[in-house]
């Protein structure tokens, strides 16, 4: 399957995007990673929308994972993923992003150093439960993964 992937083109958006994933990898093969998520925050350092990827990984699959039928599902599940820019809402020119990985327990610090490049984090959080907007899943043994994108409840948007 021949599909078009966009990247970044400036070098250290690359390198950040790369580094992050890289420094999730080891967490994620481990089943410590529920979710990673790409959020876009206003001035005030509240979150404005969130791109969810919730992950599932089958630690018990013994059976060898073939490659190319994981890289085909992942390939389909990200064309999705381009076509959701609809469902986005604008954004603020003053707005930010980060990439937050969200950790089922927190792993050791000191005893890796993967874990200590990880930073808790404490941002400011929708004060109601979000809206929740599915866009793709999909489940391809080890991995099952979905993707939703989250933003405030209407009568916190409007505030």
């Amino acid at each position: 399957m021949n599909v078009v992937v966009q990247t970044a083109s400036h070098p250290r958006l690359r390198y950040y995007i790369h580094a992050t994933v890289s420094g999730l990898l080891p967490f994620i093969q481990k089943g410590m990673v529920e979710r990673v998520a790409v959020i876009f925050f206003n001035a005030d350092n509240v979150p404005l929308e969130k791109f969810v990827f919730k992950l599932a990984m089958n630690q018990t699959y013994s059976s060898g994972v073939e490659e190319v039928d994981l890289e085909f599902s992942l390939r389909s599940f990200l064309i999705k993923q381009s076509n959701s820019e609809s469902l986005s809402k604008g954004l603020p020119p003053d707005c930010w992003w980060e990439i937050t990985g969200y950790f089922r327990s927190l792993p050791e610090t000191g005893t890796s150093k993967e874990a200590d490049l990880w930073i808790p984090t404490d941002t400011k959080q929708w004060q109601q439960p979000p809206l929740i907007t599915p866009i793709k899943s999909m489940s391809s043994e080890p991995l099952c993964l979905q993707l939703y994108l989250e933003h405030p409840c209407l009568s916190e948007s409007l505030l």
